[in-house]
């Protein structure tokens, strides 16, 4: 009885299968049949004919403005160049109104607490004052701190602002600037040393033969000025008080 059963289902889907390929094999010639009429034109459809084997036409016009706002590479490689800084505006202090900063101290503990300092975050961390490591983690940067240092101890005029940081939070005052002058390292000396004593601070001058620093007290008040001559002429100034506005 199996091998009755066996044979009589292969009896039934043999025709089938052998439909199934019939059918494949039909597929393909018709498929054959219009690649070829597609390739040596004979298509039996006249339009169809005419439609393949015609020219494109070509607006030379428009094709000008084809792709207009593609994203193309550059024409050159970009130089990848820092740009050019602004030129300093002239510096407008009086030098006759200034007096004339102590010479220096060769020896600058302070120029050796700068060194490697890479933010004003951390310049006034290194400073002396017994809060400038606790005000200094509550630093914030803006350039708007250039505004509130010390009414006495301002921003030199015509200075450009690199950057400013301040902090006010749980009796903070802190204040640290960075800026360039035009005017020279001498001068920038002198100003904060006329203004400093004005305002009853002390004053004392160090340098380590590149750097200057003029720094002083008044109470619990301090501030400390790092002055570097700028190639070409003028100053580069970081500045730190603890007696903001």
């Amino acid at each position: 009885m199996r091998v009755m059963t066996f044979s009589l289902r292969s009896a039934l889907f043999l025709p089938l299968a052998l439909a199934a390929c019939n059918q494949s094999s039909s597929d393909q010639q018709d498929l054959n049949s219009l690649d070829a009429e597609l390739t040596n034109g004979a298509v039996r459809d006249p339009a169809l004919t005419s439609a393949l084997g015609g020219q494109i036409m070509v607006d030379p016009r428009l094709a000008q403005s084809s792709n207009t706002d593609a994203v193309r590479p550059p024409t050159r490689p970009e130089s990848g160049a820092v740009p050019p800084e602004s030129p300093l505006k002239a510096d407008p202090v009086d030098p006759k109104t200034l007096q004339r900063a102590p010479a220096p101290s060769n020896e600058c503990p302070e120029c050796k607490t700068a060194n490697g300092a890479l933010t004003l975050g951390a310049l006034a961390e290194r400073q002396k004052a017994p809060d400038a490591g606790t005000c200094a983690q509550k630093i914030g940067y803006s350039a708007g701190w250039a505004n509130r240092l010390p009414a006495d101890l301002p921003l030199y005029p015509g200075a450009r602002l690199t950057e400013a940081a301040g902090a006010d939070k749980d009796g903070c005052r802190l204040r640290v600037v960075s800026f360039a002058s035009a005017a020279p390292m001498q001068k920038m000396l002198d100003y904060y040393y006329t203004r400093a004593r004005a305002a009853g601070y002390s004053a004392g001058h160090s340098t380590d033969g590149r750097q200057h620093v003029l720094g002083g007290v008044r109470g619990n008040d301090a501030y400390v000025v790092y002055v570097t001559a700028r190639a070409g002429g003028g100053s580069d100034v970081d500045m730190v008080s603890n007696a903001g506005r």
